[in-house]
């Protein structure tokens, strides 16, 4: 099994019924020393705005999210339904639990 930490789409219900087929039950967590950058990816029908995690200089930055325990095939999922616009890393939450986010790809 996989640890995943979602701080944007992927803790949609809908987002979820659309990669995963099913509902994921989650636990809240929290990312420190990481902030929330702006970010516009091309889709189909023009420009969206999104939101991708980025280390920082402050250690008291955070982002809230939520932890999934998913399958090695759940995270492939996600892998193709991440645009190429991020990259996938694994980091220490507040919790102790290290899991695998999706960051800025530079």
């Amino acid at each position: 099994m996989e640890q995943f930490f979602s701080y944007g789409t992927l803790r949609s219900k809908e987002i979820q019924m659309q990669v995963f087929n099913r509902i994921l039950n989650g636990t809240p967590d929290k990312l420190s020393g990481h902030k929330l950058k702006d970010l516009q990816i091309e889709e189909e029908f023009g420009i969206e705005d999104y939101h991708v995690a980025v280390a920082s200089e402050n250690p008291a930055d955070t982002i809230k999210g939520v932890l999934f325990t998913i399958s090695t095939e759940d995270l492939a999922k996600i892998d193709l339904f991440e645009s190429n616009a991020y990259k996938r890393i694994q980091v220490t939450l507040s919790s102790g639990t290290v899991a695998w986010i999706y960051t800025e790809n530079k």
